[in-house]
């Protein structure tokens, strides 16, 4: 009994240690994820404005789609820049839809569609939005391992000795996953 309890207090400082160690690597994995998807953000932020440069070319392009672009990509980058999960979220599901009002507006614009910055744009930013999609799913990943591994015992015991608490997870606005409704956007906003 006398080398039991020795024995027994090993393997509970080793598990603590090794517990808290998965934590504090779960917890770099969500950082480098949002990392990630930072990088992507501000690739399509820079291309934003090439987008709505091209677009204003053309007179009668609605003014008032390019002007929501250029709020919503401030409020992204806002967000991003101060880490702040939940409103990113909210600020991507707008801006995401404004750009696919743009490309939807374009369409009836055949010099536009014809011209070759614009496409060539087009097909950049989508890539970048799918680009951004992938990541988020990467990131919401991690961040359910990290919750578990907080949450689950014995390890919540070592959590709260660590304090590590559960991050949110990246999620957009409904709007944004919902069905497109097509009428409304092709629907003229100045009649």
């Amino acid at each position: 009994m006398g080398m039991l309890l020795p024995g027994v207090a090993v393997l509970l400082l080793v598990w603590s240690i090794s517990t808290y160690n998965r934590m504090v690597q779960a917890k770099h994995s969500v950082r480098q994820a949002l990392s990630n998807i930072d990088v992507l953000l501000r690739q399509r932020h820079d291309e934003l404005p090439k987008l709505v440069e091209t677009c204003r070319q053309y007179k009668q392009f609605e003014q008032d789609t390019l002007e929501k672009v250029i709020l919503a990509r401030s409020v992204v980058a806002s967000a991003s820049a101060r880490q702040d999960v939940a409103t990113l979220g909210q600020a991507e599901g707008v801006l995401r839809t404004q750009v696919g009002r743009i490309f939807a507006v374009a369409e009836a614009y055949p010099e536009l569609r014809a011209d070759g910055s614009f496409a060539q744009l087009q097909a950049r930013i989508s890539a970048l939005e799918e680009g951004i999609a992938d990541r988020r799913e990467l990131y919401n990943q991690t961040v359910n391992t990290n919750n578990v591994l907080i949450e689950q015992f014995p390890g919540s015991l070592v959590a709260s000795l660590g304090r590590f608490a559960p991050l949110p997870l990246l999620s957009f606005e409904a709007a944004e996953t919902a069905d497109v409704n097509l009428g409304q956007l092709f629907a003229d906003p100045h009649a």
